[in-house]
């Protein structure tokens, strides 16, 4: 683990915990689910050669593992997530599978990355975590060579994304402690506005910066809903420390809001997200900029 992590880091805390249990207790759902955007970025990057990829908050590794297994033999992909046991989990998997990737479990807003080390970074759904985005994005910068490309999924705003809000509205009246979002603080909205992704991605020094909506459909299986809900997100991690009786309740309550996305045997949404990609100045260009200002 990187040693400039505070004790008591929050979201080390949380991956390092309840968050990392109820991850890896549902890997399997959220490959299925994410398929698609783990898709797009591997045919982002493969359509390079030669590429050296840092995915960060990589997880358990799927898309880690997904870009190294088609890249050429002269290109690497390395996942980077604060997570002791989700990289335990990733390396494992890469092992088993005799897949070439390499996982570094540290914190990518303070790791000290070698510098120029890679020509890529990716993210899925793995940037929105940082304490101070900016300081995040520069040292992530500071880890590429000139020319370099980021590309990262993050969600839009909760109220486009209804189904990954039902469960909280749906157990609020059941939950009276259960946390409210905090608009812009780490989680899973935290890039909800685009505004606030440009002026962090700018102000870290990335330029050519495009952030584009995509809606994207998602789907997982009906049988495995009331997993679904009753491990993940706030209301899943409030659940491990209730008791049965509240638990059975709320299962209830927050499967019966869920309806309006059941088709048969199948759970389908719709994830609205951005894009967003930029590239790292050149060093010359980075200099007539500055002589420019």
């Amino acid at each position: 683990m990187d040693a400039a992590y505070r004790g008591d880091d929050e979201q080390m805390r949380l991956w390092n915990g309840p968050a990392g249990r109820a991850w890896l207790g549902t890997q399997d759902l959220i490959e299925q689910m994410f398929k698609p955007f783990e898709e797009m970025l591997v045919e982002a990057v493969v359509s390079r050669s030669g590429v050296h990829v840092l995915d960060v908050g990589c997880g358990v590794g799927g898309t880690t593992r997904a870009v190294a297994r088609r890249l050429p033999r002269n290109g690497s992909c390395t996942g980077v997530d604060i997570s002791e046991p989700m990289i335990a989990a990733a390396r494992a998997a890469a092992g088993s599978e005799g897949v070439p990737a390499r996982f570094i479990c540290a914190n990518a807003e303070t790791y000290a990355f070698q510098h120029d080390s890679f020509d890529t970074i990716i993210s899925r759904f793995g940037v929105m975590f940082f304490e101070n985005p900016v300081r995040a994005f520069s040292n992530l910068r500071h880890a590429v060579k000139d020319e370099a490309e980021l590309r990262f999924v993050a969600w839009r705003e909760p109220a486009e994304n209804p189904f990954m809000t039902t469960a909280e509205r749906a157990a609020a009246p059941l939950l009276p402690n259960l946390p409210a979002r905090r608009p812009g603080a780490p989680g899973q909205f935290a890039f909800a506005d685009r505004h606030r992704i440009n002026a962090i991605l700018q102000e870290s020094g990335w330029a050519e910066i495009d952030i584009r909506p995509i809606d994207v459909a998602c789907t997982l299986p009906e049988k495995e809903l009331v997993r679904y809900l009753s491990q993940l997100g706030p209301v899943g991690l409030i659940l491990q420390e209730t008791d049965s009786a509240i638990r059975d309740q709320v299962i209830k309550t927050v499967r019966a809001a869920f309806s309006p996305f059941v088709h048969g045997p199948e759970v389908r949404f719709t994830a609205a997200c951005w894009m967003v990609s930029a590239r790292s100045p050149s060093a010359a260009g980075a200099a007539e900029e500055t002589m420019r200002g």
